[in-house]
């Protein structure tokens, strides 16, 4: 179920439903990278301002699902106007600034961005641009990134699986909105 904060601020209504702690798994696969299976943290949140605030943890995974190491990480402002169109201000961890530009697809919790500009430092590797779509599919968030670089043309190279993550705060919050319970429990659903 898709909630709306009441202190979310208008113009992001239509994003409402990334809001939220998401952790899933996913795969990598990249000519030059080593092939993995990785896992990630997103959290979407906001302040009452215009945009969503976004962050993004992946750590490789071993053969049993166990974190081997950092993968990568970033950080970003996502926002929309009011003809669905979305722009992203996102930083990683590898030393690239990206704007990305989309869309929200009509009818459906789907966006479709591609980079508009990219920035890399002195430091990072070859990257020259990307394509991403994200979508809300049976309420779960899944994502699939593309990427290029000058030796490389556009490819998938990241997709994840991420599920909503209920905190212990939440599932009080919700205990208290469901009001007095029978005591057995089972005549609950009688």
């Amino acid at each position: 179920m898709i909630e709306i904060p009441s202190d979310l601020h208008p113009d992001l209504v239509p994003l409402a439903f990334l809001l939220g702690n998401w952790a899933g798994a996913g795969v990598s696969d990249f000519p030059g990278a080593e092939k993995c299976n990785f896992g990630q943290e997103v959290t979407f949140s906001h302040d009452g301002r215009d945009f969503l605030e976004y962050v993004s943890h992946s750590w490789v995974l071993d053969a049993e699902g166990n974190q081997v190491k950092p993968l990568e990480s970033e950080s970003g402002y996502w926002r929309i106007d009011k003809d669905r169109k979305v722009e992203i201000v996102m930083v990683r961890d590898q030393g690239v600034v990206e704007v990305w530009y989309g869309e929200l697809a009509k009818q459906k919790p789907q966006i479709d961005v591609v980079t508009d500009a990219v920035a890399r430092t002195a430091a990072s590797g070859p990257y020259s641009g990307g394509k991403r779509l994200y979508g809300y599919v049976h309420s779960d968030l899944m994502w699939v990134g593309e990427k290029a670089t000058p030796d490389v043309e556009l490819r998938p190279y990241m997709s994840a699986h991420l599920k909503k993550v209920v905190t212990p705060g939440e599932v009080a919050e919700m205990a208290r909105g469901l009001g007095d319970l029978p005591d057995d429990g089972i005549a609950f659903f009688k």
